[in-house]
């Protein structure tokens, strides 16, 4: 029950992580930047989130266990989301740069710019749609890594 709980509130974490990260990347996708940078730095400001949350929230230290060291939970966070993040990357040169995603969402794009949304074309809708679909893919190893290993505690050493 107790890693039900926790998984939930990793996801509701998750959820915030990923409004950052998905808000950060729509805009500077829509204000014509390029999607790696994009995703780039919303992966860095969604780090700090998760650190914050996940620290104090999820992964709440064990007083019967050794002491975590905070500097050390941040880098391992920012290691155990970089698998992720570069997961993530690949996964978006996959969908963009050889499936060419947005070819297939032009009637899409064609129904936006009937009800005037302009900046939704295409190439956009495919941004988007790429990065959703990683999302579904990458989220629950997340959990598994930060869990296992970055907010891990070890025993307490006999004095």
């Amino acid at each position: 029950m107790k890693n039900i709980k926790q998984f939930l509130k990793f996801g509701l974490v998750g959820v915030s992580n990923t409004l950052i990260s998905e808000v950060v990347y729509a805009i500077v996708v829509c204000l014509k930047g390029h999607y790696l940078l994009a995703s780039a730095t919303g992966f860095v400001l969604s780090i700090f989130n998760a650190y914050y949350w996940n620290n104090r929230y999820v992964f709440k230290e064990d007083d019967t266990l050794e002491k975590r060291i905070g500097w050390q939970v941040l880098l391992k966070t920012f290691v155990a989301y970089l698998w992720g993040f570069l997961a993530n990357l690949a996964l978006l040169v996959l969908w963009i740069d050889i499936l060419h995603i947005a070819d297939y969402l032009e009637p899409a794009a064609d129904i936006c710019l009937q009800w005037d949304i302009r900046f939704l074309n295409a190439e956009v809708l495919g941004n988007l749609l790429a990065e959703g679909i990683n999302l579904i893919l990458v989220l629950p190893m997340n959990y598994l890594v930060n869990k296992l290993w970055a907010y891990r505690q070890g025993n307490r050493k006999s004095p």
